[in-house]
């Protein structure tokens, strides 16, 4: 079988210390090796990263911008390949890896305007004679460690803007399906990118762990699950480097009184069941204000869940996939049977569903739970799988509520045709990244993503503007040429506007 290596130096090489196996997760078969780098492997890629840094810094912006013009281009031609392995080791079916390539190719086009994000302040005669500007300087060797569930769009969200504003990238793939992340990096060098600018090291604890600790590494960016975007902020932090670790989310969609219900249905089963749950953007939890919208909606989900399809991702009827590992199957269907056990009702149960011809796939069907309770295993974990719950409760207020008390505040929508409500709603709900009758409020490529409270670890989202805040540093430079036929005295006082 074929051992998917690393890239270093531009040039793909394997580790021969050890390898993990790359399932096909709907036929649960592995179909591939990884290289797991060693902590000398990682090293070597970033001593050629650090190589590299002098000359990538001193190219023109708009010379690194036209490499993500070309690189845009590439990706656009390589689509279909793209996707395809993203399937084959994700299981996201051909649509759905479509469109995360798109959302990671307007990433792509954003960078493209280097020059205009990265060309400073300038102010002139801030005091007599004295002008004053700033500048966005990179901060050398940089770090991606990016997650098994968009392999192609949240290395896009780093790689684009960290290059064009000079930095050198030491990316780490998830070790589940690295080949579509291995493939876009050599369309990378493929568009004019140097060798030893971006470099990719598949591996484990050992290669992120060499990441946190070495001391070229100056910044860290992270998404993944709670747990380890805390390990991950910590140990960065505490070796000295700016960190962005983006981590789990519990995401509530509240349906009022007042909702366009069939179309809360339509947004919603989308939203929880697209890429089989598998989002940190998912909408997992559904909290209808009374009871007889409760009723109306389930008994409205329950009816438009009966055509979907879960199956195999060439497939383009098919509306999603497999989860990524048999472990995280299980630990899906050990949800839903908690959430049964201690009082919920399992209104469309996907715990056995059977796709002829991938038995053998670690496929959890769409699932419906309703009178879910705040108490509940089920409702306080990230189930990350094909599962809405439903919640019910009496007012707005209350609903508020239960969102703003709960640990993660990654993403929130509200469905209502009140204005009013969908103001105060917006203003005073904590969480990060908001939606008014928009279910999957994912900012484009201009604006920021991150969330609130344990979704997130550290002062800055990630890609848009703060993207490029968070891999510049910002240099002010104040300057004055004294005449030469004036000599002034000494002054002690701090120096202000005269």
């Amino acid at each position: 079988m074929n051992t998917i290596g690393h890239l270093i130096n531009g040039e793909v090489r394997l580790d021969d210390n050890r390898t993990q196996d790359v399932f096909n997760p709907a036929t649960g078969k592995v179909e591939k090796w990884v290289a797991l780098a060693s902590k000398a492997t990682v090293e070597e890629a970033i001593a050629a990263a650090e190589a590299a840094f002098p000359a990538w810094r001193d190219t023109p912006p708009m010379k690194r911008a036209r490499v993500m013009y070309r690189f845009k281009e590439l990706l656009e031609q390589h689509a279909e390949r793209i996707c395809t392995l993203i399937g084959e080791e994700h299981g996201k079916i051909s649509h759905d890896a479509a469109g995360e390539l798109q959302r990671g190719i307007e990433n792509v086009e954003y960078a493209c305007g280097a020059p205009e994000l990265l060309k400073g302040e300038h102010s002139k005669n801030v005091g007599p004679n004295i002008d004053s500007w700033s500048e966005f300087q990179p901060l050398g060797v940089v770090a991606g460690i990016t997650p098994f569930n968009f392999p192609v769009m949240v290395p896009l969200w780093m790689l684009p803007m960290a290059l064009v504003c000079g930095n050198c990238f030491i990316l780490k793939p998830s070790e589940r399906d690295p080949s579509s992340t291995l493939l876009i990096a050599q369309l990378l060098h493929e568009a004019g990118l140097p060798k030893g600018v971006l470099n990719v090291v598949n591996g484990d604890k050992e290669a992120v762990d060499t990441l946190l600790h070495d001391p070229r590494i100056q910044a860290v960016s992270f998404v993944g699950s709670t747990p380890i975007a805390e390990y991950i902020y910590s140990t960065a932090t505490a070796n000295g480097k700016r960190c962005q670790a983006l981590g789990g989310a519990k995401n509530h969609a509240i349906v009022m009184p007042d909702a366009d219900l069939d179309n809360a249905v339509n947004s919603l089963l989308g939203a929880a069941f697209g890429s089989s749950g598998e989002r940190c953007m998912a909408l997992s939890v559904a909290v209808a204000v009374g009871d007889a919208v409760a009723d109306a909606l389930v008994e409205k989900l329950q009816v438009a869940m009966k055509p979907l399809k879960v199956g195999n991702h060439t497939e383009r009827s098919n509306d999603f996939g497999p989860v990524i590992t048999r472990q995280h199957q299980e630990k899906v269907v050990g949800f839903i049977s908690s959430a049964e056990a201690q009082g919920a009702s399992v209104v469309v149960d996907g715990r056995d569903v059977i796709v002829p011809g991938f038995e053998d796939g670690f496929f959890v069907g769409a699932t419906l739970i309703d009178k879910v309770t705040a108490d509940m295993s089920s409702y306080k974990a990230e189930i990350f799988g094909p599962v809405l719950q439903v919640i019910r409760v009496n007012t707005m207020q209350e609903a508020m509520q239960l969102i703003n008390a709960h640990e993660y505040g990654n993403g929130t929508c509200i469905y209502t045709r009140d204005g009013e409500a969908a103001r105060y709603f917006s203003d005073n709900i904590q969480v990060g990244m908001v939606g008014i009758n928009v279910p999957l409020p994912v900012p484009v490529a201009s604006h920021s993503f991150g969330g609130w409270k344990r979704s997130l670890f550290g002062d800055l989202h990630a890609y848009g503007p703060d993207g490029v805040r968070f891999y510049t540093r910002r240099k002010t430079i104040t300057q004055r040429w004294p005449s030469a036929s004036v000599r002034e005295g000494a002054e002690f006082s701090m120096p202000t506007m005269k």
